[in-house]
Parts: structure tokens; sequence; C-alpha cells
């Protein structure tokens, strides 16, 4: 079972109902700040922290005095733009007196499914955690449509996970985990410690959603579950009602851990791998010799571009001999690639007219 403690990046899911009072409407003030103190002791041992809260929908519609009940798109739209600077500045304020500098990253599911955009959010949130920030992450409702919207926070914490490589992933919830049925109504019902693997047995137990409390119940829960453990991300489902949710699960609270398949890492060479390259990068022995000893692909080292490829696209690597070298994922457009090959990184704001990556294919993105 995952510990907590072992965390190197670590993304958590606030769900609307633990940060607003559903009868006043207003934030819980009590448990943000508690949530900040658990953020700030574990960023202390060296973790990266990731939120990715909802509530901008919540807080803005009591300022707006918008009913309660369902609201057409226009209104929640309106209402996620007054509550999203709300929401940052609750954030903001709790976490400064612990030193900590918060930012607002607002997606989409566009973001995650077209590769330039997902290597654009990949880059930010990197950059991010580098420079010593907790990204602050909401779905970005202000202008996603139905067709383009997660819908839920649990899926886009989720894909959060994926896109940055966290090793853990833990929904705080309004269960205490994933249960054999729903307690509220059967007695009988278990909560297991451990998921090692989703069968159809497990997906058969969460019905229409163990809580009636959280928008997608249990559903969600696994759907999330399915998508951090294929990546080598952990996940974890636990209360988060109590003040310091995340002391009290590393203190042995309650909670369903499901067991990650691999390491991040791992998990997104195998994916960059199984994909098929849109065109080819031919380059010099210097930089084959570089590639394979774990460094970026720079445009000084490429020979030759052939194919038709868009930024995030997919390219074979070749060696000047013609031999495969492996695949990555390409920061720039076939075009803009011939227009820098065999430069310096120092010249591409010259010849592109915008200052772009150093690399041609970054490491990261890219299977040797």
């Amino acid at each position: 079972m995952a510990a907590l403690s072992a965390a190197k990046r670590l993304v958590v899911k606030i769900g609307s109902a633990l940060l607003v009072d559903r009868a006043t409407g207003r934030l819980r003030q009590d448990w943000l700040e508690a949530l900040a103190a658990d953020v700030a002791r574990i960023r202390a041992r060296g973790t990266q922290v990731i939120l990715v809260s909802s509530g901008s929908i919540a807080l803005g519609r009591g300022v707006l005095g918008l009913p309660k009940g369902e609201l057409a798109l226009e209104q929640s739209q309106a209402a996620a733009s007054v509550g999203q600077i709300r929401l940052a500045r609750a954030y903001e304020e709790v976490l400064a007196p612990h030193g900590i500098v918060t930012g607002q990253v607002l997606v989409t599911l566009e973001d995650s499914t077209d590769r330039r955009r997902y290597l654009n959010s990949r880059a930010t949130m990197e950059t991010l955690l580098g420079l010593g920030v907790t990204p602050i992450v909401n779905e970005n409702d202000t202008v996603a449509t139905d067709e383009i919207r997660y819908g839920d926070n649990d899926r886009l914490a989720a894909q959060v996970a994926v896109t940055t490589g966290a090793d853990q992933l833990i929904l705080l919830s309004d269960v205490d985990g994933f249960y054999s049925g729903n307690p509220n109504l059967d007695p009988a019902a278990k909560r297991f410690d451990l998921i090692e693997k989703i069968t159809p047995e497990i997906e058969a137990m969460a019905g229409d959603g163990v809580s009636g409390l959280s928008k997608g119940g249990m559903i969600t829960k696994l759907m999330a579950a399915k998508v951090a453990t294929d990546a080598g991300c952990a996940m974890a489902i636990t209360l988060g009602s109590p003040l310091h949710p995340l002391k009290a699960l590393e203190e042995g609270a309650p909670a369903t851990w499901f067991t990650a398949h691999g390491d991040p890492h791992a998990a997104r060479k195998r994916w960059i791998a199984a994909m098929k390259p849109r065109g080819e990068v031919q380059v010099d022995d210097g930089a084959g010799e570089a590639l394979k000893a774990g460094k970026s692909l720079l445009p000084a080292g490429v020979r030759a571009i052939s194919g038709s490829f868009g930024r995030g696209d997919p390219v074979a690597i070749v060696s000047a001999a013609g031999a495969r070298l492996g695949i990555g994922l390409t920061r720039y457009t076939a075009t803009e690639a011939r227009q820098i090959m065999g430069r310096r990184s120092a010249d591409i704001e010259a010849l592109l007219g915008y200052k772009g990556r150093a690399a041609l294919i970054h490491r990261d993105d890219m299977v040797i």
C-alpha cells in the first residue's frame, strides 16, 4: 500500500462541497487554512504539490445571488468568472503565510486531447513546480462547453497527474473510500483498504455512485483511478471534510488506495513509443551519442527533416546512416524544424521571429 509520506509529486483533488458551505455559499475558511497547513508540511519534506480545486461556480453563484439547483450554461459560466477570482485569492491568502507562492492554471478537455496544448500545459506546470510554485488547477468553466468539458474534477485530477508525471493522487471526497455497496443503504457494505486491479466486479460495485453527494459518485472515481494507475500513479480516496485531511490520511485515517502499475516515467515512455510517427528527423553522430546519454535533441544536431508534422506530433529519430534511434514529440512544426536545423538554439528567435524552446525534442518527450 502506498504511503503519502513517500510521494515525490502529489496531486490533491478538492471538491466544491469541501470548500463552500452549501447553506451560506461562503468559503469554509477554517477548513481551507487547515488544508494549507497540511500542504506546507508536505512541501517542507521536498514533495511537490498540485491542487485541483472545484468551487468557482459555487462561490460565484452566491456572490451573484443565483438560485439553487441546476444553472443554465451561461449562468454557470458567469458564476465561474466571478468565482475564479475569489477562489484563486482564497488559496493565495491561506498559503502565502507559509511562504508558498500559488499560480492559477485553467484547463479544458481539449488541452489534454490536443498534443500541442498537452505539451504546452506540461511545460508550464513543470516550470511552475521547478520555481517552487503550487499550481491551483481548475476546469476553465468560463469557456468550456459540454463537448470540451471533463465534467468532473476526479477525471481532471487524474489527467493532471498523468500530464505532470505525479506518483500519487489523493481524492478528498465525501466518503472515506470505495465500498462494496452503498454504506448508507447496505449495513453489510465493506470498505476496501487496497485495490490492486480494477476488475469488472469492482466496477459493478460502483453502481450509480456510492455517495449521493458527489456529482460523479464512485463511477467517475474509478475512471480516475484507471487513468492514474495505468500511468504509474497510485491513487487514494479518503474523507475530506475533517480539518487537516491530508494529515489524517498520513496518520492512518480510513481510505482506499489503488495500486500504481509501474512508475510515471515508464508509463509516459510507453505511451510515446506506441505512437505512429508522422515524420522523420535525421541527426548527426554527435547528437545521436548525446541522445543515448539522455540529452534532449537540439536543432544544431539535426541534419535533415522529412514528412509533414505539427507541434506535438510524434516523429522518428534516425541516425546519419538511416538507423532508427527512437521516437519523440516535436516542439516545432516540420516547416519550423527545417528553418532551425543545424543552427544554435540562440538563433531560433532570429530565424522564426519568436523566442521558441531550446530543444527540438525534449528528453522527457522522447524514447531512445
